[in-house]
């Protein structure tokens, strides 16, 4: 018996998929990476968010690290570099490692990207670009300029890292820890017993203790050079 009732819908009618590119997927595995975090980021995922096999992703890109590292640097499109002349080549260079942890802060997942992938693309090239001038522009030889560049970069993507596990989990472990320095024998633990309050100062709101970070590098790398 035919059921006059059932409705039946056309294939036609349903909305077409969107072509399947490397920009679709790059930008489909960043957002699975911010609601999710690392564990989102995998090409199964991506697919299913896709709506396509995971089979079809690997014409666009080589394997999950490729993409990771295309999605690294889709992250790092946000970062502030600015092309105005009035500030020092210092002042220029602590904003943009500055802008760029708070591009870290804002996405986890980046930040958790940043200490191990490779960033692959212009966004993380115009970083590049932008802190080797400033460095260069301070007056130290190429060498200096490039291998200070890697150190910063990394002060930033560790802290970062740091900053965004202790929000997420390790609330509680750094308490912790915090009581168990605090309260540290003086006789087995002097210098700790002596520095326990340094250990755990710096004003957050103000980035203290990071940018402290900055200054030591940055000095060090000067000192160095000549």
């Amino acid at each position: 018996m035919n059921n006059t009732n059932r409705t039946i819908i056309s294939r036609r009618a349903r909305p077409a998929k969107e072509p399947l590119s490397q920009e679709a997927i790059v930008e489909q595995a960043f957002l699975l990476l911010r609601e999710e975090g690392i564990s989102g980021l995998t090409m199964r995922k991506v697919a299913k968010a896709l709506d396509t096999g995971a089979s079809s992703l690997y014409v666009y890109v080589k394997d999950l690290q490729e993409l990771s590292s295309y999605v690294l640097d889709y992250g790092l499109a946000n970062v502030e570099l600015s092309d105005s002349d009035d500030g020092t080549w210092k002042s220029n260079l602590f904003a943009a490692l500055i802008s760029y942890q708070q591009v870290l802060y804002k996405d986890p997942g980046i930040a958790e990207l940043a200490l191990t992938t490779m960033p692959l693309g212009p966004h993380s090239m115009a970083l590049s670009e932008y802190l080797l001038k400033q460095l260069t522009a301070s007056g130290i030889q190429p060498v200096s300029a490039a291998w200070g560049m890697d150190l910063l970069l990394m002060h930033v993507a560790s802290s970062a890292f740091e900053h965004v596990s202790w929000s997420k989990n390790e609330k509680r472990s750094f308490t912790l820890m915090k009581e168990a320095y605090l309260a540290a024998d003086a006789s087995r633990f002097p210098f700790i017993h002596s520095y326990k309050n340094d250990l755990f100062s710096g004003d957050a709101s103000k980035n203290e203790r990071f940018l402290w970070g900055l200054e030591a590098i940055l000095q060090g790398i000067l000192k160095l050079d000549h």
